[in-house]
Protein backbone atom coordinates (compact mmCIF):
# COMPACT_ATOMS: atom_id res chain seq x y z
CA UNK A 1 0.00 0.00 0.00
CA UNK A 2 3.06 2.43 1.15
CA UNK A 3 4.78 1.47 -1.75
CA UNK A 4 1.37 2.43 -4.27
CA UNK A 5 1.12 5.50 -2.49
CA UNK A 6 4.82 6.46 -3.06
CA UNK A 7 4.80 5.23 -6.88
CA UNK A 8 1.79 7.93 -7.53
CA UNK A 9 3.19 10.62 -4.77
CA UNK A 10 5.92 10.31 -7.56
CA UNK A 11 4.56 10.38 -10.82
CA UNK A 12 2.09 13.31 -9.48
CA UNK A 13 5.11 15.32 -8.72
CA UNK A 14 7.02 14.26 -12.62
CA UNK A 15 3.59 15.58 -14.12
CA UNK A 16 3.59 18.81 -12.28
CA UNK A 17 7.59 19.03 -13.08
CA UNK A 18 6.55 18.81 -16.50
CA UNK A 19 3.49 21.25 -16.18
CA UNK A 20 6.18 24.02 -15.79
CA UNK A 21 8.37 22.97 -18.71
CA UNK A 22 6.74 25.46 -21.31
CA UNK A 23 7.46 25.60 -25.03
CA UNK A 24 8.68 29.35 -25.82
CA UNK A 25 8.23 29.46 -29.12
CA UNK A 26 4.63 30.61 -29.15
CA UNK A 27 5.38 33.29 -27.27
CA UNK A 28 8.73 34.17 -29.45
CA UNK A 29 6.27 33.94 -32.26
CA UNK A 30 4.49 37.46 -30.56
CA UNK A 31 7.74 39.51 -31.61
CA UNK A 32 6.90 40.34 -35.42
CA UNK A 33 8.78 42.58 -38.01
CA UNK A 34 5.18 44.36 -38.00
CA UNK A 35 5.37 45.11 -34.45
CA UNK A 36 8.64 46.11 -34.09
CA UNK A 37 8.39 48.59 -37.22
CA UNK A 38 5.20 50.06 -35.65
CA UNK A 39 7.00 50.97 -32.54
CA UNK A 40 10.20 52.20 -34.14
CA UNK A 41 8.03 54.50 -36.29
CA UNK A 42 7.28 56.33 -33.36
CA UNK A 43 10.17 55.91 -31.25
CA UNK A 44 12.54 57.06 -33.96
CA UNK A 45 10.28 59.70 -35.37
CA UNK A 46 10.29 63.32 -36.05
CA UNK A 47 7.84 63.64 -32.84
CA UNK A 48 10.91 62.55 -30.30
CA UNK A 49 13.20 64.87 -31.28
CA UNK A 50 15.88 62.88 -31.45
CA UNK A 51 15.38 61.71 -27.76
CA UNK A 52 18.77 63.45 -26.05
CA UNK A 53 19.02 63.32 -22.92
CA UNK A 54 17.39 65.62 -20.53
CA UNK A 55 15.74 67.41 -23.72
CA UNK A 56 11.58 67.28 -24.11
CA UNK A 57 12.28 64.85 -26.95
CA UNK A 58 13.29 62.32 -24.17
CA UNK A 59 11.02 62.82 -22.21
CA UNK A 60 8.59 62.15 -24.65
CA UNK A 61 9.80 58.95 -25.69
CA UNK A 62 9.97 57.67 -21.72
CA UNK A 63 6.39 58.52 -21.21
CA UNK A 64 5.71 56.48 -24.50
CA UNK A 65 7.71 53.29 -23.66
CA UNK A 66 6.19 53.90 -19.87
CA UNK A 67 2.48 53.74 -21.20
CA UNK A 68 3.72 50.93 -23.02
CA UNK A 69 5.06 48.99 -19.98
CA UNK A 70 1.19 49.62 -17.96
CA UNK A 71 -0.85 48.45 -21.20
CA UNK A 72 1.17 45.20 -20.86
CA UNK A 73 0.47 44.46 -17.04
CA UNK A 74 3.97 45.35 -16.05
CA UNK A 75 4.86 46.52 -12.70
CA UNK A 76 6.08 49.65 -11.89
CA UNK A 77 10.23 49.11 -11.16
CA UNK A 78 10.93 51.91 -8.92
CA UNK A 79 9.03 51.83 -5.61
CA UNK A 80 5.62 52.67 -7.37
CA UNK A 81 7.25 53.84 -10.31
CA UNK A 82 7.86 53.02 -13.58
CA UNK A 83 10.86 55.98 -14.12
CA UNK A 84 13.88 55.88 -12.10
CA UNK A 85 15.44 59.89 -12.27
CA UNK A 86 18.67 60.89 -11.82
CA UNK A 87 20.86 64.48 -11.59
CA UNK A 88 22.67 65.82 -14.45
CA UNK A 89 24.72 69.05 -14.48
CA UNK A 90 25.31 71.19 -17.03
CA UNK A 91 27.57 73.91 -17.29
CA UNK A 92 28.40 77.26 -19.46
CA UNK A 93 31.01 79.43 -19.00
CA UNK A 94 30.00 82.96 -18.41
CA UNK A 95 33.79 83.81 -18.23
CA UNK A 96 37.13 81.97 -19.26
CA UNK A 97 40.40 84.57 -18.79
CA UNK A 98 44.54 84.63 -18.29
CA UNK A 99 46.33 87.82 -17.70
CA UNK A 100 49.82 87.98 -17.35
CA UNK A 101 52.09 90.87 -16.35
CA UNK A 102 48.90 92.91 -17.57
CA UNK A 103 48.55 90.72 -20.67
CA UNK A 104 44.94 89.44 -21.73
CA UNK A 105 44.78 85.59 -23.43
CA UNK A 106 42.34 84.70 -25.12
CA UNK A 107 40.33 81.37 -24.97
CA UNK A 108 40.70 79.09 -27.67
CA UNK A 109 43.09 81.23 -29.07
CA UNK A 110 45.57 80.88 -26.41
CA UNK A 111 44.60 78.55 -23.78
CA UNK A 112 41.47 75.75 -23.20
CA UNK A 113 39.99 75.03 -19.95
CA UNK A 114 37.82 71.35 -18.90
CA UNK A 115 34.87 73.22 -17.70
CA UNK A 116 33.19 70.14 -15.93
CA UNK A 117 36.25 69.46 -14.01
CA UNK A 118 36.72 73.10 -13.34
CA UNK A 119 34.90 75.54 -10.85
CA UNK A 120 34.25 79.17 -10.26
CA UNK A 121 37.74 80.92 -8.91
CA UNK A 122 39.60 83.85 -9.35
CA UNK A 123 43.26 83.29 -8.23
CA UNK A 124 45.82 86.12 -7.89
CA UNK A 125 49.60 84.83 -7.88
CA UNK A 126 53.03 86.34 -8.69
CA UNK A 127 54.94 83.13 -8.51
CA UNK A 128 54.36 80.25 -10.48
CA UNK A 129 56.68 76.94 -9.93
CA UNK A 130 57.69 74.62 -13.53
CA UNK A 131 57.21 71.37 -12.72
CA UNK A 132 58.72 69.77 -15.78
CA UNK A 133 56.78 67.04 -17.17
CA UNK A 134 54.37 66.96 -13.62
CA UNK A 135 55.70 63.23 -13.05
CA UNK A 136 54.78 62.18 -9.78
CA UNK A 137 55.73 58.47 -9.05
CA UNK A 138 57.76 56.56 -6.69
CA UNK A 139 61.29 57.63 -8.32
CA UNK A 140 60.32 61.10 -8.61
CA UNK A 141 58.01 63.87 -7.56
CA UNK A 142 57.93 67.14 -9.97
CA UNK A 143 55.65 68.50 -7.25
CA UNK A 144 58.12 69.21 -4.92
CA UNK A 145 57.38 72.65 -2.78
CA UNK A 146 53.93 74.04 -4.90
CA UNK A 147 51.35 74.65 -2.35
CA UNK A 148 49.62 77.26 -3.26
CA UNK A 149 51.55 78.27 -6.05
CA UNK A 150 50.41 78.07 -9.90
CA UNK A 151 52.50 74.83 -11.51
CA UNK A 152 53.23 75.36 -15.19
CA UNK A 153 54.44 71.57 -16.54
CA UNK A 154 54.99 70.44 -20.43
CA UNK A 155 52.74 67.77 -21.76
CA UNK A 156 54.92 65.24 -22.79
CA UNK A 157 56.12 61.68 -21.68
CA UNK A 158 58.42 60.99 -20.00
CA UNK A 159 61.58 59.37 -21.14
CA UNK A 160 61.93 56.84 -19.91
CA UNK A 161 57.92 56.06 -20.92
CA UNK A 162 58.06 53.21 -23.72
CA UNK A 163 56.37 54.29 -26.96
CA UNK A 164 54.40 51.44 -28.47
CA UNK A 165 51.16 49.86 -27.31
CA UNK A 166 50.15 47.22 -24.92
CA UNK A 167 51.58 47.81 -21.81
CA UNK A 168 53.51 50.92 -23.02
CA UNK A 169 49.94 52.91 -23.28
CA UNK A 170 49.11 51.48 -19.72
CA UNK A 171 52.52 53.50 -18.68
CA UNK A 172 52.00 56.35 -20.50
CA UNK A 173 48.45 56.55 -19.20
CA UNK A 174 49.96 57.28 -15.85
CA UNK A 175 51.12 60.82 -16.97
CA UNK A 176 48.35 61.87 -18.30
CA UNK A 177 45.90 64.89 -17.26
CA UNK A 178 44.07 63.11 -14.67
CA UNK A 179 46.90 61.91 -13.26
CA UNK A 180 49.02 65.26 -13.31
CA UNK A 181 46.03 66.57 -12.02
CA UNK A 182 45.78 64.01 -8.83
CA UNK A 183 49.31 64.16 -7.94
CA UNK A 184 49.21 68.73 -7.89
CA UNK A 185 46.24 68.47 -5.87
CA UNK A 186 47.80 65.92 -3.50
CA UNK A 187 50.68 68.58 -3.19
CA UNK A 188 48.40 71.19 -2.73
CA UNK A 189 49.00 73.35 -6.17
CA UNK A 190 46.77 76.13 -6.23
CA UNK A 191 46.33 75.91 -10.46
CA UNK A 192 47.78 74.02 -13.16
CA UNK A 193 48.92 75.06 -16.32
CA UNK A 194 49.46 72.47 -19.38
CA UNK A 195 51.56 73.64 -22.29
CA UNK A 196 50.61 72.28 -25.52
CA UNK A 197 51.18 73.39 -28.97
CA UNK A 198 48.31 72.95 -30.20
CA UNK A 199 46.45 77.00 -30.08
CA UNK A 200 45.21 78.18 -31.38
CA UNK A 201 42.05 76.30 -31.67
CA UNK A 202 38.62 76.31 -33.34
CA UNK A 203 36.10 75.76 -30.55
CA UNK A 204 32.99 78.63 -30.74
CA UNK A 205 33.19 80.85 -28.34
CA UNK A 206 33.67 81.13 -24.66
CA UNK A 207 30.01 81.54 -23.45
CA UNK A 208 29.39 78.05 -25.50
CA UNK A 209 27.30 75.32 -23.05
CA UNK A 210 29.03 72.29 -22.39
CA UNK A 211 28.07 68.92 -22.40
CA UNK A 212 25.88 68.20 -19.67
CA UNK A 213 27.43 65.85 -16.74
CA UNK A 214 26.29 63.10 -14.54
CA UNK A 215 27.23 63.46 -10.65
CA UNK A 216 27.64 67.02 -9.83
CA UNK A 217 28.95 65.75 -6.04
CA UNK A 218 32.66 64.73 -7.08
CA UNK A 219 34.63 62.78 -4.70
CA UNK A 220 37.25 65.35 -4.83
CA UNK A 221 37.99 69.23 -6.19
CA UNK A 222 40.47 69.21 -8.33
CA UNK A 223 42.64 72.89 -8.73
CA UNK A 224 41.90 74.36 -11.89
CA UNK A 225 43.91 73.16 -14.90
CA UNK A 226 44.46 75.78 -18.25
CA UNK A 227 45.73 74.07 -21.00
CA UNK A 228 48.07 76.86 -22.52
CA UNK A 229 49.88 78.00 -25.61
CA UNK A 230 53.31 78.46 -25.76
CA UNK A 231 52.93 81.75 -26.36
CA UNK A 232 51.30 81.89 -22.25
CA UNK A 233 54.29 79.97 -20.86
CA UNK A 234 57.15 82.63 -22.20
CA UNK A 235 55.33 85.20 -21.24
CA UNK A 236 55.65 83.69 -18.02
CA UNK A 237 59.24 81.78 -18.46
CA UNK A 238 61.06 84.48 -20.85
CA UNK A 239 63.95 83.28 -22.13
CA UNK A 240 64.27 80.26 -20.40
CA UNK A 241 61.01 78.79 -22.14
CA UNK A 242 63.03 76.76 -24.96
CA UNK A 243 65.70 75.34 -22.66
CA UNK A 244 63.00 74.37 -20.06
CA UNK A 245 61.21 72.58 -23.42
CA UNK A 246 64.20 71.05 -24.28
CA UNK A 247 65.20 69.20 -20.51
CA UNK A 248 60.99 67.97 -20.23
CA UNK A 249 62.22 66.32 -23.47
CA UNK A 250 65.96 65.09 -22.10
CA UNK A 251 64.60 64.23 -18.63
CA UNK A 252 66.91 66.70 -17.45
CA UNK A 253 64.69 69.01 -15.69
CA UNK A 254 65.26 71.53 -12.83
CA UNK A 255 62.69 72.70 -11.04
CA UNK A 256 62.50 76.47 -10.77
CA UNK A 257 59.82 79.51 -9.89
CA UNK A 258 59.13 82.17 -11.82
CA UNK A 259 57.90 85.56 -10.83
CA UNK A 260 55.35 86.70 -12.50
CA UNK A 261 51.39 88.33 -11.73
CA UNK A 262 49.34 85.87 -13.14
CA UNK A 263 45.05 86.20 -12.71
CA UNK A 264 43.51 83.05 -13.49
CA UNK A 265 39.90 83.65 -13.56
CA UNK A 266 37.18 80.78 -14.79
CA UNK A 267 33.23 81.58 -13.67
CA UNK A 268 30.13 78.89 -14.57
CA UNK A 269 26.92 78.84 -14.39
CA UNK A 270 25.28 75.28 -13.46
CA UNK A 271 21.52 74.20 -14.40
CA UNK A 272 20.41 71.27 -12.28
CA UNK A 273 18.57 68.75 -14.81
CA UNK A 274 17.24 64.74 -14.85
CA UNK A 275 16.87 62.31 -17.10
CA UNK A 276 15.34 59.06 -16.34
CA UNK A 277 15.61 55.50 -16.86
CA UNK A 278 12.68 53.64 -17.53
CA UNK A 279 12.01 50.42 -15.47
CA UNK A 280 9.05 47.82 -15.61
CA UNK A 281 8.82 44.62 -13.86
CA UNK A 282 7.47 41.04 -14.33
CA UNK A 283 7.12 39.06 -11.34
CA UNK A 284 8.64 35.61 -11.49
CA UNK A 285 7.32 32.42 -9.93
CA UNK A 286 9.29 29.99 -7.83
CA UNK A 287 12.14 32.06 -7.97
CA UNK A 288 10.77 35.45 -8.17
CA UNK A 289 13.77 37.04 -5.47
CA UNK A 290 16.30 36.19 -8.41
CA UNK A 291 16.47 38.17 -11.73
CA UNK A 292 16.82 38.49 -15.33
CA UNK A 293 17.40 42.16 -16.71
CA UNK A 294 16.90 43.08 -20.33
CA UNK A 295 17.83 46.34 -21.45
CA UNK A 296 18.72 49.01 -24.30
CA UNK A 297 19.06 52.68 -24.18
CA UNK A 298 16.35 54.93 -25.52
CA UNK A 299 18.40 58.33 -25.46
CA UNK A 300 20.23 59.43 -29.24
CA UNK A 301 21.60 62.54 -30.15
CA UNK A 302 18.60 64.85 -30.53
CA UNK A 303 18.60 67.72 -32.86
CA UNK A 304 20.64 70.68 -34.59
CA UNK A 305 18.63 73.80 -34.76
CA UNK A 306 14.67 73.22 -35.74
CA UNK A 307 15.31 71.20 -39.27
CA UNK A 308 17.97 68.61 -38.39
CA UNK A 309 16.84 65.38 -36.39
CA UNK A 310 19.16 62.53 -35.33
CA UNK A 311 16.62 59.79 -35.22
CA UNK A 312 18.28 57.52 -33.45
CA UNK A 313 16.30 54.22 -35.72
CA UNK A 314 19.14 51.56 -35.68
CA UNK A 315 21.06 53.06 -32.57
CA UNK A 316 19.07 52.36 -30.23
CA UNK A 317 15.75 52.40 -31.49
CA UNK A 318 16.18 48.72 -32.54
CA UNK A 319 17.13 47.83 -28.80
CA UNK A 320 14.19 49.95 -27.26
CA UNK A 321 11.46 48.35 -29.22
CA UNK A 322 12.84 45.05 -28.95
CA UNK A 323 12.85 45.40 -25.30
CA UNK A 324 9.26 46.43 -25.48
CA UNK A 325 8.13 43.20 -27.87
CA UNK A 326 10.40 40.91 -25.31
CA UNK A 327 8.52 42.20 -22.63
CA UNK A 328 5.07 41.73 -24.51
CA UNK A 329 6.07 37.93 -25.00
CA UNK A 330 6.85 37.40 -21.24
CA UNK A 331 3.70 38.98 -20.28
CA UNK A 332 1.37 36.78 -22.53
CA UNK A 333 3.47 34.10 -21.17
CA UNK A 334 2.48 34.87 -17.93
CA UNK A 335 -0.92 35.53 -18.76
CA UNK A 336 -1.21 31.96 -19.47
CA UNK A 337 -0.09 30.41 -16.68
CA UNK A 338 3.33 29.88 -18.21
CA UNK A 339 5.71 32.84 -16.85
CA UNK A 340 8.82 32.74 -15.85
CA UNK A 341 10.28 31.12 -12.70
CA UNK A 342 12.27 34.38 -12.16
CA UNK A 343 11.48 37.98 -12.18
CA UNK A 344 12.39 40.14 -15.44
CA UNK A 345 13.23 43.62 -15.32
CA UNK A 346 12.79 45.33 -18.23
CA UNK A 347 15.04 48.61 -18.61
CA UNK A 348 15.25 51.46 -20.95
CA UNK A 349 18.31 53.67 -19.77
CA UNK A 350 18.86 57.10 -21.06
CA UNK A 351 22.33 58.85 -20.97
CA UNK A 352 24.32 56.10 -23.23
CA UNK A 353 25.20 58.31 -25.68
CA UNK A 354 26.77 61.11 -22.91
CA UNK A 355 28.76 58.07 -21.28
CA UNK A 356 26.87 55.36 -20.24
CA UNK A 357 25.11 57.63 -17.23
CA UNK A 358 21.80 56.02 -16.84
CA UNK A 359 22.75 52.43 -16.50
CA UNK A 360 26.10 53.88 -14.05
CA UNK A 361 23.26 55.48 -11.80
CA UNK A 362 21.78 52.46 -11.58
CA UNK A 363 24.48 49.90 -11.31
CA UNK A 364 25.62 52.60 -8.14
CA UNK A 365 22.26 52.67 -7.07
CA UNK A 366 20.46 49.22 -7.95
CA UNK A 367 16.77 48.65 -7.63
CA UNK A 368 17.14 44.96 -6.78
CA UNK A 369 20.26 42.76 -5.74
CA UNK A 370 23.08 42.72 -8.12
CA UNK A 371 24.26 39.52 -6.26
CA UNK A 372 20.92 38.35 -6.95
CA UNK A 373 20.39 39.55 -10.96
CA UNK A 374 21.82 36.32 -12.80
CA UNK A 375 22.34 38.34 -16.28
CA UNK A 376 21.82 41.33 -18.23
CA UNK A 377 20.80 40.70 -22.25
CA UNK A 378 21.57 44.80 -23.55
CA UNK A 379 20.48 45.35 -27.00
CA UNK A 380 21.81 48.28 -28.48
CA UNK A 381 21.78 48.00 -32.41
CA UNK A 382 20.03 45.48 -33.78
CA UNK A 383 18.33 46.80 -37.33
CA UNK A 384 21.09 47.20 -39.86
CA UNK A 385 24.12 45.15 -40.91
CA UNK A 386 27.98 45.69 -41.02
CA UNK A 387 29.12 46.34 -44.28
CA UNK A 388 32.40 45.51 -43.33
CA UNK A 389 31.64 42.45 -42.23
CA UNK A 390 33.05 40.55 -45.40
CA UNK A 391 32.67 36.68 -44.01
CA UNK A 392 29.34 34.73 -43.93
CA UNK A 393 26.09 35.33 -44.46
CA UNK A 394 25.57 39.35 -43.54
CA UNK A 395 22.17 38.61 -43.85
CA UNK A 396 21.75 36.52 -41.12
CA UNK A 397 23.77 37.38 -38.29
CA UNK A 398 24.64 39.24 -34.81
CA UNK A 399 27.58 39.95 -32.81
CA UNK A 400 27.88 38.51 -29.41
CA UNK A 401 29.53 39.98 -26.97
CA UNK A 402 30.61 39.34 -23.53
CA UNK A 403 29.99 35.65 -23.44
CA UNK A 404 33.18 34.40 -22.97
CA UNK A 405 33.57 36.82 -19.51
CA UNK A 406 32.10 36.58 -16.12
CA UNK A 407 29.79 33.18 -16.58
CA UNK A 408 31.09 29.79 -18.34
CA UNK A 409 27.27 29.27 -18.36
CA UNK A 410 26.55 31.61 -20.92
CA UNK A 411 28.10 31.29 -24.41
CA UNK A 412 26.72 27.41 -23.92
CA UNK A 413 23.34 28.65 -23.38
CA UNK A 414 23.27 30.91 -26.12
CA UNK A 415 24.31 29.12 -29.13
CA UNK A 416 22.17 26.11 -27.11
CA UNK A 417 19.34 28.06 -28.02
CA UNK A 418 20.54 29.60 -31.08
CA UNK A 419 20.95 26.45 -32.69
CA UNK A 420 17.47 24.73 -31.25
CA UNK A 421 15.28 28.13 -32.39
CA UNK A 422 16.80 31.09 -34.50
CA UNK A 423 19.94 29.68 -36.50
CA UNK A 424 21.79 32.65 -36.81
CA UNK A 425 25.68 32.87 -37.45
CA UNK A 426 26.87 33.93 -34.01
CA UNK A 427 29.71 36.26 -35.00
CA UNK A 428 32.58 36.69 -31.81
CA UNK A 429 34.86 39.60 -33.60
CA UNK A 430 33.65 42.16 -30.80
CA UNK A 431 35.20 39.66 -27.98
CA UNK A 432 38.81 39.99 -29.40
CA UNK A 433 40.91 41.02 -26.51
CA UNK A 434 42.81 43.89 -28.34
CA UNK A 435 39.32 45.22 -30.08
CA UNK A 436 40.36 48.25 -31.32
CA UNK A 437 37.13 49.66 -31.30
CA UNK A 438 36.68 48.68 -27.43
CA UNK A 439 32.97 47.48 -27.79
CA UNK A 440 32.73 45.44 -24.68
CA UNK A 441 33.13 48.87 -22.79
CA UNK A 442 30.86 51.15 -24.81
CA UNK A 443 27.16 49.93 -24.51
CA UNK A 444 25.34 50.19 -21.16
CA UNK A 445 26.33 46.10 -20.19
CA UNK A 446 29.37 47.64 -18.91
CA UNK A 447 27.91 49.07 -15.89
CA UNK A 448 26.97 45.31 -14.80
CA UNK A 449 29.83 43.50 -16.00
CA UNK A 450 31.78 45.99 -14.03
CA UNK A 451 30.02 44.73 -11.04
CA UNK A 452 30.00 41.17 -11.50
CA UNK A 453 26.96 40.34 -12.92
CA UNK A 454 26.89 38.10 -16.42
CA UNK A 455 26.41 40.04 -19.48
CA UNK A 456 25.43 39.13 -23.42
CA UNK A 457 25.49 42.20 -25.29
CA UNK A 458 23.68 42.30 -29.06
CA UNK A 459 25.09 44.34 -31.48
CA UNK A 460 24.79 44.20 -35.45
CA UNK A 461 28.10 46.59 -35.95
CA UNK A 462 28.36 50.02 -37.10
CA UNK A 463 28.05 51.07 -40.79
CA UNK A 464 27.47 54.71 -42.61
CA UNK A 465 24.80 56.04 -41.02
CA UNK A 466 26.04 55.81 -37.53
CA UNK A 467 25.22 58.74 -35.57
CA UNK A 468 24.50 60.54 -38.25
CA UNK A 469 20.64 62.23 -39.03
CA UNK A 470 20.04 59.73 -41.58
CA UNK A 471 19.54 56.68 -39.08
CA UNK A 472 15.71 56.34 -40.03
CA UNK A 473 13.68 53.94 -39.78
CA UNK A 474 12.95 53.36 -43.31
CA UNK A 475 16.52 51.70 -43.05
CA UNK A 476 15.76 48.89 -41.03
CA UNK A 477 15.80 45.30 -41.59
CA UNK A 478 13.01 44.69 -39.74
CA UNK A 479 12.66 40.30 -40.37
CA UNK A 480 16.33 40.08 -39.18
CA UNK A 481 16.15 42.69 -36.34
CA UNK A 482 12.92 40.36 -35.41
CA UNK A 483 15.13 37.57 -35.68
CA UNK A 484 17.63 38.61 -33.28
CA UNK A 485 15.15 39.69 -30.87
CA UNK A 486 13.74 36.36 -30.53
CA UNK A 487 17.24 34.84 -30.24
CA UNK A 488 17.35 37.54 -26.92
CA UNK A 489 13.82 36.43 -25.89
CA UNK A 490 14.78 32.62 -26.43
CA UNK A 491 18.11 33.32 -24.28
CA UNK A 492 16.09 35.18 -21.74
CA UNK A 493 13.51 32.49 -21.58
CA UNK A 494 16.38 29.59 -20.17
CA UNK A 495 17.76 31.83 -18.11
CA UNK A 496 14.66 32.48 -16.36
CA UNK A 497 13.71 29.12 -15.68
CA UNK A 498 17.02 26.94 -15.25
CA UNK A 499 17.33 25.81 -11.93
CA UNK A 500 20.38 27.91 -11.15
CA UNK A 501 21.51 31.24 -11.70
CA UNK A 502 24.58 31.67 -13.77
CA UNK A 503 27.93 31.04 -12.44
CA UNK A 504 30.53 33.84 -11.53
CA UNK A 505 33.20 32.01 -12.19
CA UNK A 506 35.44 34.24 -14.69
CA UNK A 507 37.33 36.96 -12.16
CA UNK A 508 37.23 40.35 -13.55
CA UNK A 509 41.05 40.89 -12.96
CA UNK A 510 40.93 38.34 -16.05
CA UNK A 511 39.33 40.62 -18.67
Amino acid sequence: MRRTLLVMALAASTAASAQKIADPKPFANTITPDDLKKHLYIIAGPGMEGRETATEGQRKAAAYIENQFKTLGLHPGNKGNFQLGYPIYQDSISKAAIEVNGKSFAIFNDFMINQSMAHTSTIFCNEVVFAGAGISDSTRNDFKDVAGKIVLIFQAPPPSAPTGGGSSARNRSRFGPYQVMEAAQKNGAAAILIVQNNFPRRGGTAMTKGPAYLDGFQNTVFPNTFYISEEVAKSIMDADFDAAKEAVKTGNVQPKTYTAEVKLEFKKDRLELSSSNVVGFLEGTDKKDEFVFITAHYDHLGKRGDSVIYYGADDDGSGTVSVLELAEAFAKAKAAGKGPRRSIVFMTVSGEEKGLWGSEFYSDHPLYPLNKTTVDLNIDMIGRTDPKRKEGDSTNYVYVVGDDKLSSDLRPISEAMNKKYTKLELDYKYNAPKDPERIYYRSDHYNFARKGVPIIFYFNGTHNDYHRPTDTPDKINYTLMAKRAQLVFYTAWEMANRNDMLKRDIPLSEQ
